[in-house]
């Protein structure tokens, strides 16, 4: 043999063509596992890139121009406007909550519908179409409106009908079909409407302290370049609290949305893969298993290591290709009809198109991990001579050779080095893939044990549970092979359950108990008697919380300014725009004081502020630290007199920043309230509140918690759908392993029938030997699953970890028993074979 003289690489394939001459047949199982594999990676790849490449491409239009400027509760001086004219044209927006109501009542229509009223000048859009189910867009009348279609059916309008918003009255001149600025806008709390500036005016919305927003949009003159454009003005204004957007940063919040879900997902999918690769290498082991004929037949007549080697790499690689190349077709084609079935959930619709770069991704995760672990069983092939070839049913003890385990290592670093370079977060894409690797080499560990114990238990004496321990380490038992797919599949049920029944309780426990029932905004700061007396002459019961409510943004902490920071601190969601900003003399409902003092009521010195202990830790600022917010257009230093703990799942008010009085009571703002009240009771407060304050807003917390519950469900159905691939990919590791052990089962159901035995009998030492492995799981399962359940409701997401174990240990139940009915299935064809005719070819 030392002399022989290897095959070239031709004559290699041409022998590996002729043994795949009637197909992929003992490799369907790589197959079907990379295949789920690549297809879900190049899924999730493709939808996330086309999603966030149209909101970037469309930038100028989902903007509405070049460089957008917002502030809140102000509009711009003529100076400021002049400066912004300067640059080029200026298209002038103005957005509010406010209540459409019908001027005529109609049977099946509410009284009053929540919308987002805005006013647009004659230059909008400045780029895009504002496109109308039927005729074309042109500048609107003072007392005309376009209305959505989800605001025609809830208040059953229709072109030529009257609405009425405020004070004034308008004509429904349209509906709107498509608004080209709409992901600009950002999160609506209803649906919208459309009047002219002169319109808005004329509903005397805009009272002192009303919320409200503005944004100016600039076509900018050629050759100005929206980034030193934004610089200029910020230069110029650098204490006017405005925001600022340019046409390459059209949607921040919702690219960030889509890219942080779409890793996520991405990495479920790796680890589906990765989980997958376990089924390729048993799929490849039973495959070379059968093989065992030829290849020492092979190595008889003089073929080397690496024939063997080059031959079955050939097979393999072939077959990869296959199911690599097929994923790919998928993973393209399967975002398209995610998109025609999704609708109008997506925030823009993405053209048609092939995304190479996460196509290429997943493409070599799908080889790297098809070579990682078809290399073991290959390995084995290739080293053991042609006598432990034909003694099949004795086990080899060799552990894989140096090389061999060299190259599985730097497959696996080039996965993680992969996953770590696209990832959007490194260190989150690191924890996820440390947890993958945790697990594995848990369920690796226990597959250990559970052989070595089963192998120095006392021998029972009922025959079949004799049996069953026997074959958990007799020779050739797929033993760790059978504990990691079983491990995996019961872990995986647990941590979709435990996901599942949290966001439910996120929704259906911890907000029904605790909310109130209706929001109100909008308030005129001078009739807050008013206000009390119109809602409990409707409601006697009812219960107020009243606060007034201005808007904020934060310019600087600790001595350093937000906007000289390179990047925002991890968690610094606060610091993105403005926020809700209030003034109390008292400690507000649903925060708890835990540090520093609050003012006296009659304080009237400097101003002080008190912040939420999570945003402190967050700015690394305590008690007695300054801090500067910018409030319509006034930048305001305060002193951190104290830190709260803010109970946000309450659903009431929860402001991060709280000043004392004397600060902020002469600024012009509103008063928001929140009601709580019997249900039977809502309407009529509705009424009696539309009827005596034209310019408030309502908000009914069940609508909301309906659009939240909405979210949520998405949410869920996306990670259902992608832990799903996992699942099955951990059932293909189970069918894996029954096959890898095919073999021997064989030999052993044969002797075992010619001593007498049935084949229920058969059937029952392997059934026995299934449900030990899965009680022992079991346990092992809930600790997994909940901890990853855990690790995603609370750290991905953010909720509260509120699981119901009932259903989380049903779920369990029917997993344990899914997974012992697949064995049990793949266990079937055995008690078929025919003792002479299998004695022959054993």
């Amino acid at each position: 043999m030392s002399g022989a003289t290897s095959l070239g690489w031709r004559a290699s394939w041409s022998i590996a063509r002729r043994d795949l001459h009637s197909g992929f047949r003992g490799l369907r199982l790589l197959l079907v596992c990379l295949f789920l594999g690549v297809a879900t990676l190049a899924t999730i790849g493709s939808l996330t890139a086309s999603i966030t490449s149209e909101i970037s491409a469309r930038g100028q239009i989902l903007l509405g121009g070049d460089v957008e400027v917002a502030m809140t509760q102000r509009q711009l001086s003529a100076a400021e406007r002049a400066a912004l004219a300067q640059l080029g044209t200026v298209s002038d927006t103005i957005r509010t909550r406010a209540m459409a109501r019908r001027t005529t009542p109609i049977a099946g229509a509410p009284d009053a519908v929540l919308t987002e009223l805005k006013g647009v000048d004659s230059a909008y859009p400045l780029y895009g179409t504002l496109t109308l189910e039927t005729g074309a867009y042109r500048p609107l009348a003072p007392d005309a409106a376009l209305i959505g279609r989800a605001l025609s059916e809830r208040l059953l309008l229709q072109p030529g009908d009257t609405l009425r918003y405020g004070e004034a009255d308008f004509r429904v001149a349209a509906i709107i079909a498509d608004e080209p600025d709409r992901v600009g806008e950002g999160f609506t709390l209803g649906p919208v409407a459309i009047v002219s500036r002169a319109g808005f005016a004329r509903t005397g919305l805009i009272q002192p302290g009303a919320l409200y927003e503005t944004k100016y949009r600039i076509r900018l003159n050629p050759g100005v370049d929206p980034e030193a454009a934004v610089e200029g003005l910020k230069a110029k204004f650098p204490n006017a609290g405005w925001e600022y957007k340019d046409r390459d940063r059209a949607a921040p919040g919702a690219v960030r949305f889509f890219e942080r879900m779409g890793q996520f997902l991405s990495l479920i999918g790796l680890a589906a893969l990765v989980i997958a690769g376990i089924g390729v290498s048993n799929g490849v082991a039973s495959y070379l298993g059968q093989k065992r004929g030829s290849i020492a037949t092979l190595k008889i007549l003089g073929a080397t290591s690496t024939d063997i080697s080059r031959i079955y790499l050939l097979q393999i690689a072939a077959a990869t290709a296959l199911a690599v190349g097929v994923g790919l077709v998928i993973g393209a084609l399967l975002p398209i009809a995610f998109v025609a079935l999704a609708g109008d959930l997506l925030p823009v619709a993405p053209g048609l198109g092939i995304y190479p770069l996460p196509l290429a991704t997943s493409a070599a995760y799908g080889v790297l991990i098809a070579f990682a672990f078809a290399l073991p069983p290959l390995a084995r092939a290739r080293t053991h001579p042609a006598a432990a070839q034909l003694r099949s049913g004795v086990e080899d003890g060799r552990r894989v050779d140096r090389r061999t385990a060299l190259q599985v290592a730097a497959a696996g670093a080039l996965v993680v080095t992969l996953a770590l370079v696209t990832a959007r977060e490194p260190i989150f894409a690191a924890a996820v893939l440390g947890a993958v690797a945790a697990v594995l080499l848990v369920l690796l560990g226990i597959g250990a044990l559970v052989r070595r114990i089963a192998a120095r238990l006392p021998r029972p004496r009922r025959p079949l549970l004799r049996l069953a321990l026997a074959n958990l380490h007799r020779p050739g038992a797929q033993t760790v092979a059978l504990v990691i797919a079983l491990g995996l599949a019961l872990t995986l049920f647990v941590t979709l359950a435990a996901i599942q029944t949290s966001l439910n309780a996120e929704i259906d426990r911890a907000v029904p108990q605790r909310a109130p029932n209706q929001f109100v905004l909008d308030i005129p700061s001078d009739a807050r008697e008013r206000f009390v007396a119109t809602v409990k002459r409707a409601a006697p019961e009812a219960k107020l919380n009243i606060v007034p409510s201005l808007r904020g943004t934060i310019t600087a902490f600790g001595g350093q300014r937000v906007a000289d920071l390179a990047e925002l601190p991890e968690g610094a969601w606060f610091l993105r725009g403005e926020r809700g900003v209030t003034y109390s003399d008292v400690l507000p409902q649903g925060s708890d004081l835990v540090a520093g003092q609050w003012w006296p009521r009659d304080y009237a010195g400097l101003p002080l502020v008190s912040l939420d202990r999570e945003a402190a830790a967050i700015l690394k600022v305590g008690v007695g630290d300054t801090l500067t917010v910018s409030i319509l257009g006034r930048e305001i230093e305060a002193k951190i007199a104290s830190l709260r703990q803010v109970n946000w799942d309450t659903m009431g008010f929860n402001y991060v920043l709280v000043f004392s009085p004397s600060t902020l009571a002469a600024a012009p703002h509103s008063l928001t309230a929140t009601i709580e009240m019997d249900d039977a009771n809502e309407g009529k407060v509705s009424r009696a509140l539309l009827g005596a304050f034209p310019s408030a807003s309502i908000i009914a917390i069940s609508e909301v918690v309906g659009q939240v519950r909405a979210i949520l469900d998405q949410m869920a159905t996306a990670i259902l759908i992608s832990t799903s691939v996992a699942i099955l990919a951990g059932i293909a590791v189970l069918v894996g392993a029954i096959a890898a052990s095919r073999h021997a089962r064989t030999y052993d159901s044969v002797i075992l029938k010619t001593l007498g035995a049935t084949r229920w009998q058969i059937l029952g030492a392997q059934a026995l030997e299934y449900a030990l492995l899965a009680a022992t799981l079991a346990l092992l399962a809930l600790g997994l699953g909940g901890l990853a359940g855990w690790y995603v409701i609370t750290g991905v997401f953010e909720f509260g970890w509120a699981p119901d174990w009932g259903i989380v240990l049903a779920t369990l139940g029917a997993g344990t028993l899914l997974t012992l009915g697949i064995g049990l299935l793949g266990s079937l064809p055995l008690l078929s074979v025919r003792a002479a005719q299998a004695l022959r070819r054993l």
